[in-house]
């Protein structure tokens, strides 16, 4: 394998530190107890809810690839933790020496025993590009954040507009059905009195 150099780090490697040093996500991808790994402790919030806002796509086995042409291995086998000897936490100046490996033109590229994911040329979710300066990619890094965040916001407004429009639905439906037993209680009073061949006669007052 052939390593890549940059001057500067990736945009991946920083979207990703950023994004695991989030407080505000840890419930979902944190740090691990000593910061010389991360964790990803819920893959289907992670790939529904974060990879969308920060990579553009759903997709948490391509991560997982991408995260091994950098070097990144996993740690434990019973959960999703990757490591890296310099991504650490509090480390954010140490990105721009993780190199990106590259197959060379004369051995093939290992195999990932991951589900098959587009290729990185055709999919384009980690279509890596020039950055003019860490401090852009970390401004539109932020922005992505206030967004995600923001809709988090309207989404449980909508939670909570929707559960008062139930709660009056339902006490709708109680008041319908109360009036509605009203109803046959006086059909079933006027239905009352003498009949002859199922026709109700009036009362025969004496004179």
């Amino acid at each position: 394998m052939e390593c890549v150099w940059k001057s500067s780090a990736a945009p991946f490697l920083l979207k990703t530190y950023m994004m695991v040093d989030d407080p505000a996500t840890d419930d979902v991808v944190s740090w691990n107890a000593d910061g010389t790994a991360f964790v990803v402790w819920q893959p289907a919030e992670f790939s529904r809810d974060l990879l969308p806002t920060v990579f553009k796509h759903c997709n948490f086995s391509s991560f997982v690839r991408q995260l091994n042409t950098y070097g990144f291995h996993k740690v434990a086998t019973n959960r999703w933790e990757f490591g890296n000897s310099l991504f650490r936490r509090g480390k954010r100046d140490q990105l721009r020496d993780i190199c990106r490996k590259k197959a060379t033109s004369n051995k093939p590229q290992p195999k990932v025993q991951l589900p098959k994911a587009p290729p990185e040329d055709q999919s384009g979710d980690y279509e890596e590009r020039p950055s003019p300066s860490a401090s852009s990619s970390s401004s539109e890094y932020s922005n992505l954040v206030g967004e995600n965040k923001r809709l988090r916001r309207e989404n449980g407004a909508l939670s909570s507009e929707l559960a008062v429009m139930k709660k009056k639905f339902e006490e709708l439906l109680d008041l319908a059905a109360i009036n509605g037993g009203g109803n046959s209680e006086r059909e079933e009073s006027d239905n009352e009195g003498p009949k002859l061949f199922g026709v109700r006669l009036g009362v025969w007052r004496g004179d």
